[in-house]
Protein backbone atom coordinates (compact mmCIF):
# COMPACT_ATOMS: atom_id res chain seq x y z
CA UNK A 1 0.00 0.00 0.00
CA UNK A 2 2.69 2.00 1.42
CA UNK A 3 4.54 1.49 -2.22
CA UNK A 4 1.77 2.38 -4.21
CA UNK A 5 1.49 6.05 -2.92
CA UNK A 6 5.12 6.41 -3.59
CA UNK A 7 4.88 5.66 -7.28
CA UNK A 8 1.79 7.86 -7.19
CA UNK A 9 3.36 10.55 -5.47
CA UNK A 10 6.32 10.18 -7.88
CA UNK A 11 4.12 10.20 -10.85
CA UNK A 12 2.35 13.06 -9.47
CA UNK A 13 5.62 14.47 -9.43
CA UNK A 14 7.47 13.55 -12.76
CA UNK A 15 4.30 14.83 -14.82
CA UNK A 16 4.49 18.62 -12.44
CA UNK A 17 7.91 18.70 -13.41
CA UNK A 18 7.48 17.55 -17.11
CA UNK A 19 5.06 20.29 -16.95
CA UNK A 20 7.16 22.90 -16.11
CA UNK A 21 9.97 22.17 -18.07
CA UNK A 22 7.26 22.80 -21.05
CA UNK A 23 6.11 25.93 -19.89
CA UNK A 24 9.50 27.19 -19.57
CA UNK A 25 11.01 25.79 -23.06
CA UNK A 26 7.80 27.90 -24.66
CA UNK A 27 8.83 30.49 -22.54
CA UNK A 28 11.94 30.97 -23.80
CA UNK A 29 10.88 29.99 -27.33
CA UNK A 30 8.49 32.63 -27.20
CA UNK A 31 10.98 35.01 -25.82
CA UNK A 32 13.52 34.48 -28.98
CA UNK A 33 13.68 37.29 -32.29
CA UNK A 34 12.22 35.22 -34.92
CA UNK A 35 14.66 35.20 -37.85
CA UNK A 36 13.26 37.43 -40.84
CA UNK A 37 12.45 37.27 -43.79
CA UNK A 38 15.86 38.60 -45.88
CA UNK A 39 18.01 36.56 -43.06
CA UNK A 40 16.29 33.50 -44.17
CA UNK A 41 17.30 34.42 -47.53
CA UNK A 42 20.54 35.20 -46.43
CA UNK A 43 20.66 31.68 -44.87
CA UNK A 44 19.01 30.21 -48.04
CA UNK A 45 21.67 31.96 -50.62
CA UNK A 46 18.80 31.84 -52.78
CA UNK A 47 16.34 34.95 -54.23
CA UNK A 48 13.17 33.96 -55.58
CA UNK A 49 11.79 36.54 -58.49
CA UNK A 50 8.90 36.53 -60.68
CA UNK A 51 9.67 38.28 -63.95
CA UNK A 52 8.67 37.47 -67.76
CA UNK A 53 10.75 37.48 -71.06
CA UNK A 54 10.59 41.04 -72.65
CA UNK A 55 12.99 43.68 -73.78
CA UNK A 56 12.15 45.92 -71.22
CA UNK A 57 12.66 43.34 -68.42
CA UNK A 58 14.81 39.75 -69.32
CA UNK A 59 16.13 38.76 -72.70
CA UNK A 60 18.69 36.94 -74.43
CA UNK A 61 21.61 39.56 -75.24
CA UNK A 62 24.49 39.21 -76.96
CA UNK A 63 27.00 37.52 -74.04
CA UNK A 64 23.95 35.93 -72.12
CA UNK A 65 21.04 36.85 -70.29
CA UNK A 66 20.34 40.86 -70.23
CA UNK A 67 17.71 43.04 -69.64
CA UNK A 68 17.30 46.01 -67.53
CA UNK A 69 14.82 44.22 -64.39
CA UNK A 70 17.46 41.43 -64.62
CA UNK A 71 20.31 43.78 -64.09
CA UNK A 72 18.63 45.41 -61.11
CA UNK A 73 17.43 42.52 -59.68
CA UNK A 74 21.58 40.85 -59.93
CA UNK A 75 22.59 44.10 -58.50
CA UNK A 76 20.45 43.87 -55.41
CA UNK A 77 21.25 40.40 -55.02
CA UNK A 78 24.80 41.33 -55.42
CA UNK A 79 24.45 43.88 -52.57
CA UNK A 80 22.23 40.97 -50.48
CA UNK A 81 25.43 38.34 -51.11
CA UNK A 82 23.14 35.64 -52.48
CA UNK A 83 22.09 34.33 -56.20
CA UNK A 84 19.20 34.64 -57.91
CA UNK A 85 16.07 32.20 -58.89
CA UNK A 86 14.20 33.24 -61.45
CA UNK A 87 9.99 32.33 -61.86
CA UNK A 88 8.45 33.27 -65.30
CA UNK A 89 4.62 33.01 -64.91
CA UNK A 90 2.36 32.43 -67.79
CA UNK A 91 0.01 35.15 -66.50
CA UNK A 92 -0.52 37.98 -64.40
CA UNK A 93 -3.20 36.21 -62.48
CA UNK A 94 -0.27 33.52 -61.36
CA UNK A 95 2.15 35.92 -60.76
CA UNK A 96 -0.21 37.61 -58.36
CA UNK A 97 -0.86 34.25 -56.71
CA UNK A 98 2.78 33.12 -56.91
CA UNK A 99 3.74 36.48 -54.45
CA UNK A 100 0.53 36.28 -52.33
CA UNK A 101 1.28 32.27 -51.47
CA UNK A 102 5.16 33.02 -50.84
CA UNK A 103 5.98 30.60 -53.43
CA UNK A 104 8.14 33.57 -55.38
CA UNK A 105 10.09 36.25 -52.87
CA UNK A 106 9.20 39.47 -55.04
CA UNK A 107 8.10 40.08 -58.67
CA UNK A 108 10.47 42.48 -61.05
CA UNK A 109 8.39 42.46 -64.38
CA UNK A 110 8.01 46.21 -65.09
CA UNK A 111 4.47 45.83 -63.09
CA UNK A 112 2.46 49.13 -62.52
CA UNK A 113 1.66 51.08 -59.21
CA UNK A 114 -2.37 51.19 -60.20
CA UNK A 115 -5.00 51.25 -57.57
CA UNK A 116 -5.90 47.49 -57.94
CA UNK A 117 -2.46 46.15 -57.95
CA UNK A 118 -1.90 47.97 -54.56
CA UNK A 119 -4.69 46.39 -52.98
CA UNK A 120 -2.96 43.05 -54.06
CA UNK A 121 0.64 43.33 -53.18
CA UNK A 122 3.14 45.86 -51.59
CA UNK A 123 5.46 47.91 -53.57
CA UNK A 124 9.05 49.29 -53.46
CA UNK A 125 9.99 53.10 -53.93
CA UNK A 126 9.09 53.60 -57.63
CA UNK A 127 12.27 53.66 -59.98
CA UNK A 128 10.50 54.48 -63.43
CA UNK A 129 7.01 55.18 -64.48
CA UNK A 130 4.93 53.75 -67.79
CA UNK A 131 3.45 55.67 -70.57
CA UNK A 132 1.04 54.13 -71.99
CA UNK A 133 -0.10 54.61 -75.81
CA UNK A 134 -2.24 53.05 -78.21
CA UNK A 135 -1.42 51.29 -81.10
CA UNK A 136 -2.84 50.01 -84.52
CA UNK A 137 -1.53 48.27 -87.30
CA UNK A 138 -0.20 50.52 -90.36
CA UNK A 139 -2.31 50.64 -93.00
CA UNK A 140 -5.57 50.29 -90.78
CA UNK A 141 -7.73 53.39 -89.77
CA UNK A 142 -5.88 55.30 -87.77
CA UNK A 143 -8.12 55.70 -84.38
CA UNK A 144 -8.36 59.27 -82.96
CA UNK A 145 -9.78 58.54 -79.45
CA UNK A 146 -11.55 55.68 -77.64
CA UNK A 147 -14.89 56.41 -79.38
CA UNK A 148 -13.86 55.01 -83.00
CA UNK A 149 -13.02 51.55 -81.48
CA UNK A 150 -15.85 49.11 -82.32
CA UNK A 151 -16.93 46.01 -79.85
CA UNK A 152 -13.78 43.13 -80.67
CA UNK A 153 -11.21 45.58 -81.98
CA UNK A 154 -9.19 46.32 -79.13
CA UNK A 155 -6.85 43.42 -77.69
CA UNK A 156 -5.40 43.58 -74.24
CA UNK A 157 -3.63 41.37 -71.19
CA UNK A 158 -6.03 40.40 -68.76
CA UNK A 159 -5.43 41.76 -65.30
CA UNK A 160 -2.87 44.68 -66.84
CA UNK A 161 -2.46 47.86 -65.74
CA UNK A 162 -3.83 48.40 -69.11
CA UNK A 163 -7.23 46.82 -68.43
CA UNK A 164 -7.18 48.89 -65.32
CA UNK A 165 -6.62 51.69 -67.56
CA UNK A 166 -9.78 50.26 -69.69
CA UNK A 167 -12.26 49.64 -67.04
CA UNK A 168 -11.55 53.65 -65.39
CA UNK A 169 -11.89 55.33 -68.77
CA UNK A 170 -15.51 53.03 -68.94
CA UNK A 171 -16.27 54.51 -65.86
CA UNK A 172 -15.55 57.91 -66.47
CA UNK A 173 -17.01 59.00 -69.72
CA UNK A 174 -16.74 56.03 -72.08
CA UNK A 175 -19.73 53.72 -71.41
CA UNK A 176 -19.44 51.90 -74.58
CA UNK A 177 -15.84 51.18 -74.41
CA UNK A 178 -15.16 47.20 -74.98
CA UNK A 179 -11.62 45.67 -75.07
CA UNK A 180 -10.93 41.46 -75.24
CA UNK A 181 -9.22 40.11 -72.64
CA UNK A 182 -5.89 37.81 -73.22
CA UNK A 183 -4.38 35.60 -70.80
CA UNK A 184 -0.49 36.50 -70.76
CA UNK A 185 1.69 38.70 -68.91
CA UNK A 186 3.19 40.84 -71.15
CA UNK A 187 2.24 42.63 -74.37
CA UNK A 188 5.22 41.16 -76.52
CA UNK A 189 2.63 38.39 -78.09
CA UNK A 190 -0.33 41.11 -78.85
CA UNK A 191 2.49 43.01 -80.53
CA UNK A 192 3.49 40.07 -82.78
CA UNK A 193 0.22 39.45 -83.51
CA UNK A 194 -0.95 43.39 -84.44
CA UNK A 195 2.31 43.42 -86.90
CA UNK A 196 0.97 40.17 -88.51
CA UNK A 197 -2.91 41.89 -89.02
CA UNK A 198 -4.34 39.06 -86.32
CA UNK A 199 -5.79 41.80 -84.34
CA UNK A 200 -6.35 45.35 -84.54
CA UNK A 201 -5.46 47.33 -81.85
CA UNK A 202 -3.96 46.95 -78.24
CA UNK A 203 -2.72 49.04 -75.54
CA UNK A 204 1.23 48.95 -74.33
CA UNK A 205 3.88 50.63 -73.20
CA UNK A 206 5.89 53.37 -74.86
CA UNK A 207 9.05 51.69 -74.32
CA UNK A 208 8.17 48.37 -75.08
CA UNK A 209 6.42 49.87 -78.31
CA UNK A 210 9.47 51.65 -79.17
CA UNK A 211 11.69 48.70 -78.77
CA UNK A 212 9.14 46.37 -81.13
CA UNK A 213 9.36 49.06 -83.72
CA UNK A 214 12.70 47.64 -84.36
CA UNK A 215 11.22 44.71 -85.33
CA UNK A 216 7.90 44.78 -85.99
CA UNK A 217 7.18 47.80 -88.69
CA UNK A 218 3.50 47.58 -89.30
CA UNK A 219 3.10 49.12 -85.72
CA UNK A 220 2.36 52.34 -85.52
CA UNK A 221 0.87 54.73 -82.45
CA UNK A 222 -3.05 56.29 -82.52
CA UNK A 223 -2.16 58.21 -79.64
CA UNK A 224 -1.00 58.85 -76.21
CA UNK A 225 -2.90 58.69 -72.99
CA UNK A 226 -2.90 61.02 -70.59
CA UNK A 227 -2.18 59.08 -67.31
CA UNK A 228 0.95 57.30 -66.41
CA UNK A 229 1.65 54.71 -63.52
CA UNK A 230 4.99 54.77 -61.32
CA UNK A 231 6.65 51.11 -61.86
CA UNK A 232 8.25 49.12 -58.93
CA UNK A 233 9.21 45.56 -57.79
CA UNK A 234 6.22 43.70 -56.24
CA UNK A 235 6.22 41.79 -52.81
CA UNK A 236 3.90 39.98 -50.59
CA UNK A 237 0.63 41.70 -49.29
CA UNK A 238 0.60 40.73 -45.61
CA UNK A 239 3.76 39.63 -43.68
CA UNK A 240 8.02 40.04 -43.20
CA UNK A 241 8.40 43.64 -44.72
CA UNK A 242 12.39 43.26 -44.13
CA UNK A 243 12.70 42.24 -47.76
CA UNK A 244 11.09 45.29 -48.74
CA UNK A 245 12.84 47.40 -46.76
CA UNK A 246 16.21 46.18 -47.71
CA UNK A 247 15.04 47.22 -51.44
CA UNK A 248 14.03 50.35 -50.52
CA UNK A 249 17.49 51.25 -49.26
CA UNK A 250 19.20 49.77 -52.42
CA UNK A 251 16.82 51.76 -54.81
CA UNK A 252 17.55 54.78 -52.99
CA UNK A 253 20.86 54.21 -53.16
CA UNK A 254 21.17 53.29 -57.09
CA UNK A 255 19.03 56.94 -57.39
CA UNK A 256 21.75 58.81 -55.38
CA UNK A 257 24.64 57.73 -56.96
CA UNK A 258 23.39 58.04 -60.30
CA UNK A 259 23.36 54.35 -61.20
CA UNK A 260 19.97 53.51 -62.01
CA UNK A 261 20.11 57.19 -64.51
CA UNK A 262 22.77 55.09 -66.13
CA UNK A 263 21.11 51.81 -66.11
CA UNK A 264 17.86 53.82 -67.63
CA UNK A 265 20.18 55.06 -70.33
CA UNK A 266 21.81 51.89 -70.82
CA UNK A 267 19.15 49.81 -71.80
CA UNK A 268 16.26 52.92 -73.63
CA UNK A 269 18.41 55.54 -74.32
CA UNK A 270 18.80 54.93 -77.92
CA UNK A 271 14.49 54.66 -78.24
CA UNK A 272 12.83 55.66 -80.95
CA UNK A 273 15.50 56.68 -83.63
CA UNK A 274 14.73 54.49 -85.80
CA UNK A 275 11.05 54.94 -87.91
CA UNK A 276 9.27 52.70 -90.29
CA UNK A 277 11.20 53.34 -93.39
CA UNK A 278 14.69 52.80 -91.26
CA UNK A 279 13.07 49.29 -90.30
CA UNK A 280 12.21 48.30 -93.18
CA UNK A 281 15.05 48.87 -95.15
CA UNK A 282 17.35 46.90 -92.58
CA UNK A 283 15.48 44.07 -92.55
CA UNK A 284 15.65 43.92 -96.25
CA UNK A 285 19.35 44.04 -96.27
CA UNK A 286 19.37 41.47 -93.14
CA UNK A 287 17.89 39.04 -96.11
CA UNK A 288 19.55 40.82 -99.31
CA UNK A 289 22.57 41.65 -98.34
CA UNK A 290 23.91 40.64 -95.23
CA UNK A 291 24.65 37.30 -96.26
CA UNK A 292 27.03 38.02 -99.00
CA UNK A 293 29.09 39.62 -96.30
CA UNK A 294 28.52 37.79 -92.97
CA UNK A 295 31.65 35.42 -93.45
CA UNK A 296 34.05 38.35 -93.86
CA UNK A 297 32.62 40.09 -90.06
CA UNK A 298 32.78 36.90 -88.76
CA UNK A 299 36.00 36.68 -89.89
CA UNK A 300 37.08 39.87 -88.18
CA UNK A 301 35.83 39.44 -85.42
CA UNK A 302 38.01 36.14 -84.43
CA UNK A 303 40.77 38.48 -85.81
CA UNK A 304 40.21 41.23 -83.10
CA UNK A 305 37.66 39.64 -80.89
CA UNK A 306 34.64 42.38 -81.39
CA UNK A 307 31.38 40.56 -81.85
CA UNK A 308 30.73 40.14 -85.92
CA UNK A 309 27.23 41.95 -85.30
CA UNK A 310 28.44 44.45 -83.69
CA UNK A 311 31.30 45.47 -86.51
CA UNK A 312 27.80 44.53 -89.15
CA UNK A 313 25.99 46.94 -87.30
CA UNK A 314 28.55 49.59 -87.97
CA UNK A 315 28.79 48.58 -91.42
CA UNK A 316 25.01 49.19 -91.84
CA UNK A 317 25.51 52.75 -90.52
CA UNK A 318 28.12 53.42 -92.50
CA UNK A 319 27.29 52.07 -96.21
CA UNK A 320 24.07 50.31 -95.58
CA UNK A 321 26.27 46.93 -96.61
CA UNK A 322 27.38 48.60 -99.85
CA UNK A 323 30.84 47.56 -101.03
CA UNK A 324 30.95 50.56 -103.78
CA UNK A 325 29.79 52.99 -101.28
CA UNK A 326 31.53 56.28 -101.78
CA UNK A 327 30.61 59.89 -99.66
CA UNK A 328 31.28 63.29 -100.99
CA UNK A 329 34.76 63.69 -98.87
CA UNK A 330 36.13 60.60 -100.31
CA UNK A 331 35.66 57.77 -97.73
CA UNK A 332 34.23 54.23 -99.24
CA UNK A 333 33.86 50.65 -98.96
CA UNK A 334 31.65 48.75 -96.75
CA UNK A 335 33.30 50.55 -93.05
CA UNK A 336 33.31 53.85 -95.01
CA UNK A 337 37.37 54.53 -94.58
CA UNK A 338 39.49 57.41 -95.28
CA UNK A 339 42.68 56.76 -97.36
CA UNK A 340 44.53 57.32 -94.32
CA UNK A 341 43.02 54.95 -92.28
CA UNK A 342 42.86 52.54 -95.22
CA UNK A 343 46.63 52.94 -95.33
CA UNK A 344 47.35 52.80 -91.46
CA UNK A 345 45.56 49.45 -91.38
CA UNK A 346 47.74 48.20 -94.39
CA UNK A 347 44.72 48.04 -97.03
CA UNK A 348 45.40 48.10 -100.44
CA UNK A 349 41.89 48.38 -102.14
CA UNK A 350 38.97 49.96 -99.79
CA UNK A 351 36.11 48.54 -102.15
CA UNK A 352 37.20 45.43 -101.06
CA UNK A 353 34.48 44.06 -98.79
CA UNK A 354 36.87 41.55 -96.88
CA UNK A 355 39.76 44.49 -96.86
CA UNK A 356 37.70 47.09 -95.37
CA UNK A 357 35.57 45.36 -92.80
CA UNK A 358 38.65 44.07 -91.56
CA UNK A 359 40.28 47.05 -91.23
CA UNK A 360 37.56 48.94 -89.98
CA UNK A 361 37.42 45.90 -87.27
CA UNK A 362 41.34 47.05 -86.71
CA UNK A 363 40.85 50.74 -86.60
CA UNK A 364 38.11 50.33 -84.45
CA UNK A 365 40.30 48.57 -81.65
CA UNK A 366 42.94 51.30 -82.53
CA UNK A 367 40.44 53.48 -81.20
CA UNK A 368 39.16 51.51 -78.08
CA UNK A 369 42.77 51.59 -76.76
CA UNK A 370 43.01 55.70 -76.51
CA UNK A 371 40.10 55.26 -74.44
CA UNK A 372 41.45 55.70 -70.48
CA UNK A 373 41.56 51.89 -69.38
CA UNK A 374 39.08 53.27 -66.13
CA UNK A 375 36.22 53.37 -68.30
CA UNK A 376 34.52 50.20 -68.22
CA UNK A 377 32.06 48.62 -70.48
CA UNK A 378 29.71 50.12 -72.30
CA UNK A 379 30.59 53.38 -72.03
CA UNK A 380 34.07 52.67 -73.19
CA UNK A 381 32.08 50.85 -76.51
CA UNK A 382 30.25 53.70 -76.83
CA UNK A 383 33.03 56.73 -76.77
CA UNK A 384 34.55 54.07 -78.86
CA UNK A 385 32.33 54.22 -81.14
CA UNK A 386 31.62 57.86 -81.00
CA UNK A 387 35.47 58.77 -81.66
CA UNK A 388 35.52 56.26 -84.65
CA UNK A 389 32.73 58.25 -85.95
CA UNK A 390 34.58 61.81 -85.06
CA UNK A 391 37.81 61.30 -84.40
CA UNK A 392 39.37 60.98 -81.37
CA UNK A 393 40.54 64.37 -80.94
CA UNK A 394 37.29 66.08 -80.98
CA UNK A 395 35.43 63.24 -78.08
CA UNK A 396 38.53 64.50 -76.20
CA UNK A 397 37.13 68.18 -76.51
CA UNK A 398 33.65 66.76 -75.81
CA UNK A 399 34.87 65.31 -72.41
CA UNK A 400 37.04 68.66 -71.64
CA UNK A 401 33.65 70.30 -71.94
CA UNK A 402 31.81 67.31 -70.25
CA UNK A 403 33.64 68.21 -66.89
CA UNK A 404 33.85 71.76 -67.46
CA UNK A 405 30.23 71.79 -66.87
CA UNK A 406 30.40 69.29 -63.88
CA UNK A 407 29.22 65.93 -66.03
CA UNK A 408 31.48 62.92 -66.03
CA UNK A 409 33.30 62.48 -68.82
CA UNK A 410 33.46 58.96 -68.56
CA UNK A 411 29.73 58.20 -69.17
CA UNK A 412 28.35 58.54 -72.14
CA UNK A 413 24.73 59.48 -71.17
CA UNK A 414 26.84 62.74 -70.29
CA UNK A 415 29.36 63.01 -73.14
CA UNK A 416 26.12 62.96 -75.53
CA UNK A 417 24.70 65.83 -74.50
CA UNK A 418 27.97 67.81 -74.61
CA UNK A 419 29.31 66.33 -78.25
CA UNK A 420 26.45 68.97 -80.05
CA UNK A 421 28.12 71.85 -78.66
CA UNK A 422 31.43 71.04 -80.59
CA UNK A 423 29.01 72.83 -83.36
CA UNK A 424 28.69 76.14 -81.45
CA UNK A 425 31.35 78.74 -81.60
CA UNK A 426 31.43 79.78 -77.92
CA UNK A 427 32.07 76.24 -76.89
CA UNK A 428 34.17 75.10 -80.05
CA UNK A 429 36.23 77.93 -80.05
CA UNK A 430 37.63 77.06 -75.88
CA UNK A 431 38.76 73.45 -77.16
CA UNK A 432 42.01 72.11 -78.75
CA UNK A 433 40.60 70.44 -82.22
CA UNK A 434 38.12 72.90 -82.88
CA UNK A 435 34.96 72.72 -84.60
CA UNK A 436 33.11 69.42 -85.09
CA UNK A 437 29.43 68.48 -85.85
CA UNK A 438 28.94 67.09 -83.11
CA UNK A 439 25.44 65.91 -83.31
CA UNK A 440 26.59 63.26 -86.25
CA UNK A 441 28.32 61.02 -83.34
CA UNK A 442 25.03 61.42 -81.02
CA UNK A 443 23.41 59.73 -83.80
CA UNK A 444 25.86 57.39 -85.31
CA UNK A 445 25.77 55.41 -81.55
CA UNK A 446 22.41 55.56 -81.01
CA UNK A 447 21.71 53.99 -84.60
CA UNK A 448 24.54 51.34 -84.22
CA UNK A 449 23.11 50.55 -80.98
CA UNK A 450 19.59 49.96 -82.15
CA UNK A 451 21.39 47.88 -84.75
CA UNK A 452 23.31 45.61 -83.08
CA UNK A 453 20.50 45.06 -80.50
CA UNK A 454 18.23 44.22 -83.83
CA UNK A 455 20.84 41.31 -84.82
CA UNK A 456 21.36 40.07 -81.72
CA UNK A 457 17.65 39.80 -80.98
CA UNK A 458 17.68 38.27 -84.78
CA UNK A 459 20.36 35.94 -83.98
CA UNK A 460 19.93 34.30 -80.50
CA UNK A 461 15.76 35.03 -79.71
CA UNK A 462 13.97 35.01 -82.52
CA UNK A 463 12.16 31.61 -83.17
CA UNK A 464 12.71 30.04 -87.03
CA UNK A 465 8.78 31.39 -87.91
CA UNK A 466 9.83 34.85 -86.90
CA UNK A 467 12.68 35.23 -88.70
CA UNK A 468 11.41 33.95 -91.59
CA UNK A 469 8.47 36.04 -91.45
CA UNK A 470 10.46 39.14 -90.98
CA UNK A 471 12.59 38.66 -94.18
CA UNK A 472 9.70 37.96 -96.65
CA UNK A 473 7.82 40.53 -96.01
CA UNK A 474 8.97 43.63 -98.37
CA UNK A 475 6.30 46.00 -97.71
Amino acid sequence: MHTQRSRQRWAVFLASLVLVAGTIALYLLLQRPSISLIDRIRQAGELVVATRHSPTTFFAGAEGTDGFSYELVERFAAELGVSVRYTFPATIDQLLDDIGHGRVHMAAARLGMTEGKRRQMRFSLPFTSIEQQLVYRRGDSKPNSFDDIGPGQLFVIAGSSHEETLRALRETGHPSLAWVPVDGIGADPLLARLDRGEIRMTLADANEIALHRRIYRHIAVAFDLDNSYPVAWGFPPAGDDSLREAANRFLQSMTDNGSLQQLQARFFGHNGRLNFVDTREFWRQVRDRLPRYRAHFEEAAELTGIDWRLLAAIGYQESHWQADAVSPTGVRGIMMLTQGTAKQMGLTDRDDPRQSIIGGARYLRVVERKIPERIAEPNRLWLTLAGYNIGFGHLEDARVLTQRDGGDPDLWMDVKKRLPLLAKKAHYKTVRYGFARGQEPVDYVDNIRNYYDMLVWFTTTADDSTRAYLLAADD
